[in-house]
């Protein structure tokens, strides 16, 4: 109390008013301290604990009150003491090395109280050093020092992490304004919280990097608001520093194993505060650059197997994303469409490269969107041939059906083309049902493909067809004759196989 008054003296005589407010906290906090040593320590307080059960409660007592204001002491004396520091005000820092010297043996005569009182009642053969024990060979301590030698100023700000968004949770005024103005020196935007309730709301409305949370408010204590945090999926990667004054080991075990990440003691030492946050705060960027990478991953990955899907069915990427690596599949009841457009190679001759490439685009791609629409699946495209199959990967009843129709609006759609295009295209459709082998081929570039005499046969019908029309043979003229206008035509000679019956499909027997 008396060195406070006299630095606001001496600061109000050399007008230095931007420090006196400073001063008037050390001095009220100096004041307060006062008064809880008064009362803590008078006859009839000692007198009520001295044997009770409230013993151990009145030593916390003791030891947290008296942190408390003492906290408010060093912290603002220790920046008082940074900013004078090479600033030419010898007087100040000396008077300032002396206040501080005095909280810092005063708590030290506290915290020895406190440790004596208790071990009085502490049993034999505890595990504190004694005497007796050997003592440390001074080799062993000099290449300890040497090791852990002090950050430099430098290394710190190489070390310096990205100015981050913190919340100091405190039911004391000075120490949340203590906290915050240490946290803004060193770059961060800080928000304040004076209770549990305040906090819990801040955290749901507000992106946060770090929380600094005190032990022991009202209402809620700091603990209870650890537990919700860390029981909501949403905040529980937000690390957090407890802060209290009480030291007890059973507080910080409870704390750790509750999901803090660290604790801290008042009052707070302004490197060791400037460490913890810097190594929480680097824990927490590497956790989201973990998970931004883990959600890259997931993007890529799922970029990666659309565009297997646009090569392969789903059902074989499934298969071997489960580790198949030769996937053969033999299937009865497969329907095959070939479709190729009638002397496409002389009408390349009449239009550049990127014209061609963007018709063919056009059309095939009207022709992917069918085949989705359909259910049934494209197997390839090649030159400007297309060929589809119905009933694969997986097997249909109607697999018939539903190429008949993907190969009617197939030629609708290239009919439609030609009204809004100058080039008029013509194409010729061939259908087959039958078995045949299915799998994937190639190690760099894979392919799905089907073999069999059903595939070779379903060329023929296309070979053979007319112009715009859609050739199918009599095995699938026995799926569709039902359901579709078919009329005759003739015979086709397929090699191996001699004469077949085939068939034209004008559309469905509904229209």
């Amino acid at each position: 109390m008396g060195y406070a008054e006299m630095l606001m003296d001496d600061a109000a005589q050399a007008g230095r008013e931007e420090i006196t407010h400073d001063l008037q906290r050390i001095l009220d906090a100096s004041r307060n301290l006062h008064r809880l040593i008064l009362n803590l320590l008078d006859p009839a307080t000692v007198h009520r604990t001295d044997g009770s059960a409230d013993l151990a409660e009145y030593r916390r007592t003791l030891r947290h009150d008296l942190r408390t204001p003492i906290n408010a002491i060093k912290g603002y004396g220790e920046m008082l003491r940074e900013d004078a520091g090479g600033g030419g005000a010898d007087t100040l820092v000396a008077d300032l090395d002396k206040l501080l010297g005095e909280a810092t043996l005063l708590l030290d005569r506290i915290d020895g109280l406190v440790t004596f009182s208790e071990s009085d009642s502490a049993p034999a053969g505890g595990m504190g050093p004694t005497a007796s024990e050997p003592g440390v060979p001074a080799k062993m301590v000099e290449n300890l020092l040497k090791a852990v030698r002090p950050i430099t100023e430098k290394e710190a700000d190489r070390a310096a992490i990205p100015p981050s968004r913190i919340l100091v949770v405190d039911d004391n005024a000075s120490n949340r304004d203590l906290l915050s103005r240490r946290l803004q020196r060193q770059g961060h935007t800080v928000l304040q919280a004076e209770d549990g309730t305040i906090a819990l709301a801040l955290v749901e409305k507000e992106a946060l990097d770090l929380v600094l949370l005190d032990l022991m408010m009202p209402g809620i204590s700091g603990y209870d608001v650890l537990i919700s945090l860390k029981n909501n999926p949403r905040f529980r990667e937000i690390p957090v520093i407890m802060i209290s004054a009480l030291s007890e080991l059973d507080s910080i075990v409870r704390c750790i194993e509750a999901g803090a990440d660290d604790y801290l003691a008042k009052p707070f030492d302004p490197t060791l505060l400037r460490a913890r946050v810097r190594s929480s705060l680097e824990k927490k960027h590497l956790r989201d650059r973990e998970q931004a990478m883990v959600e890259a991953l997931r993007l890529e990955k799922q970029r990666s197997e659309q565009l297997l899907l646009n090569i392969l069915p789903r059902e074989i990427v499934t298969r071997m994303n489960g580790g198949e690596t030769i996937i053969a599949d033999r299937r009865s009841d497969v329907t095959i469409l070939f479709a190729d457009l009638v002397a496409f190679t002389r009408l390349t001759s009449r239009l550049s490269a990127g014209d061609l490439v963007h018709l063919l685009n056009s059309l095939f791609s009207e022709f992917d969107r069918l085949a989705l629409s359909l259910g049934v699946e494209k197997i390839k495209t090649l030159g400007d041939s297309y060929m589809v199959a119905g009933g694969l990967p997986e097997a249909r009843a109607d697999h018939a059906h539903a190429v008949a129709d993907m190969a009617l609006a197939m030629i609708a759609t290239v009919e439609r083309m030609n009204r809004e295009s100058p080039i008029a295209l013509q194409m010729r459709i061939g259908i087959h049902s039958g078995d045949v082998v299915a799998g994937v081929i190639g190690t760099h570039k894979f392919v799905y493909d089907i073999w069999g005499d059903a595939v070779n046969i379903a060329s023929r019908m296309e070979s053979h067809s007319l112009p715009n029309r859609i050739q199918i043979s009599a095995a699938t003229y026995q799926h569709l004759h039902k359901r579709f206008r078919l009329e005759p035509h003739g015979s086709v000679d397929v090699k191996g196989k001699g004469l077949m019956d085939t068939y034209f499909l004008l559309g469905r027997a509904d229209t």
